[in-house]
Formats: structure tokens, sequence, C-alpha cells
């Protein structure tokens, strides 16, 4: 693999830049990388090349410094996580490892919607007839669901009452649909004459898409007067952790519903909105 770190030329008698980019992705590919992050670290090893002819530390710290003058914190780090990738393809890592930014935490959750917003957002969608996006946002804020997942749905995971979805390495995690949501929902199918297919269809009757759910959310912020940087799917998906976290659920458990790998990750509902540590300071402090 030593060969790899020589400079990379495709006229070169070293193995071009695209044959190691090859090998590279099969590597990847057979430590159950996902497709996104396979095409995010080949993305940032060719961009590594196109200012640099050679992997060496030097250079290596040079990029960076380069990635830090163009890039958010988040991107940096992004690119260094495919370079230590690739580096550990070439067997180079201990002596080149490159360190990622340590990026401040916030305090707070931001951009999250309140109880509030999300009760009228589900009122005026339902007065106004729009039921799949009624729908839609009852299930992100109900189930934790991602966006990605809620479009994966199918009429018969509502019959049922959850849908079992498995990540890479074959774990398996259950979508729980609570029982009065699911009551409403097979109403609602029944009154569409809908037993099985796409839970959620587009205008066109087809399944909707990711896309479709953003940008349709959008619109309707704006149609009623809302925060659109609250209204979008994530933000449901964090009014669901805060709910339930505040209702008295249990962390571990709340982890397993989200999908989390490190309960780590869970920890930041136990904190609140920047908005409601304003809201708090103002009550408390009278001084």
């Amino acid at each position: 693999m030593n060969r790899l770190i020589e400079p990379v030329h495709k006229n070169s008698e070293n193995v071009s830049l695209d044959d190691t980019l090859r090998e590279f992705q099969a590597y990847l590919a057979k430590r159950n990388l996902s497709g996104s992050t396979i095409v995010s670290y080949l993305f940032g090893v060719r961009s590594f090349f196109r200012h640099y002819p050679e992997l060496t530390p030097d250079n290596l710290q040079l990029y960076k410094a380069w990635l830090l003058e163009h890039y958010q914190p988040q991107t940096v780090n992004s690119r260094i996580r495919s370079l230590n990738a690739f580096l550990r393809f070439c067997q180079k890592d201990r002596e080149f490892r490159l360190k990622s930014l340590r990026l401040q935490q916030k305090t707070y959750l931001d951009h999250v919607i309140s109880q509030g917003d999300y009760e009228y957002l589900i009122r005026r969608l339902k007065e106004d007839g729009e039921l799949t996006f009624y729908f839609i946002v009852r299930f992100l804020a109900a189930t934790g669901v991602r966006v990605s997942e809620l479009v994966s749905l199918q009429a018969e995971d509502a019959a049922q009452g959850f849908r079992d979805i498995y990540s890479k390495g074959g774990k398996m995690r259950r979508i729980y649909i609570p029982s009065g949501l699911q009551r409403e929902t097979l109403s609602w199918l029944a009154s569409e004459g809908r037993k099985r297919g796409p839970l959620f269809l587009s205008h066109l009757g087809t399944r909707i898409s990711v896309s479709g759910v953003r940008s349709q959310l959008k619109a309707f912020a704006l149609r009623y007067h809302l925060d659109p940087q609250v209204v979008y799917p994530h933000s449901f998906r964090h009014r669901f952790a805060k709910n339930f976290i505040e209702s008295g659920g249990d962390l571990a458990f709340l982890s397993r519903l989200l999908g989390h790998e490190n309960i780590e990750t869970t920890r930041i509902y136990l904190r609140r909105t920047s908005t409601e540590q304003a809201r708090i300071l103002d009550r408390v402090v009278d001084w």
C-alpha cells in the first residue's frame, strides 16, 4: 500500500488516482459504510489531490489550513474524516493522521418548533383539508422517525402499528405508531380506499419524496405565518424527543427509539432551546 502515498499521476509508473480510488471504494464497502459516506470520502480524497500531487504530512497540514480558510468547521471535519479513512487504507494513519477540529458545543437546542406552533400547524392543516401533510407532521412528531424513513412507510405499517427498520450491520429498530394516531390514520386510509402501498402519496399519486416533504413544509410555514427555520422535518423529530423527555421518558429508551448509536447524542434533548432559556431568565431575574 505504501506506493499509494507517492505522487499520483495518470501517466506515471505508479497506480493512477482513479485506480487507487476504486480500491479505496472497495475497501470502504467491505466495512459496510453507507453509500453516502463512501461518496463523501471519495470526494474528500479527490479534493485533496486536486490541490496536492503527493500525500505527505506537510501537504496534509497545508490542505487543512486551506480548508479552514474556505469552509465551516463541520465541513473541515468531514474532509479530515475522509483523509483519515484513506490513510488507514494506505496503512499510514499512525504517521500522518490529521486531528479533527474541536467544535464548541452549544448549551441549547435551536430551530425546534414550539409545542404551541406545532399544535397550531396541525390544526390549520386539518382545517384546510391538507390531510397528507397533517399526517406527515403528526407522524414526524409522534414517532421521532427520520424523513427518509417516513417516506418509506406503508399503509400496512399503520395497520400493524409499527415498522421494523434494519440498518447496516443487521441492527433492527422498531418505529412505534401510537394507538391514537394509528386509529386516526386507518380512518383516513379507509376514507381514501387504501389498504396497501405507500402511506404518503404525492399529488401525482406516487410515493412522496424527501425533497417534496421539505419543500411543501416550507410552503405551509409561509402560508400559516410560521418561522420557516423551525418548520422542517428534523424539527418535529426534535419536538418528539423533547416531549418524550419532558414527559418523564427514559433517555436510554429514547436513544433506541431515535436510532442513535451513542446515548451521548441523545443527551442534547436534556437541554432547553435558547428561547426557553431566555424565558426562564426573564422570569427568574428581577433585579
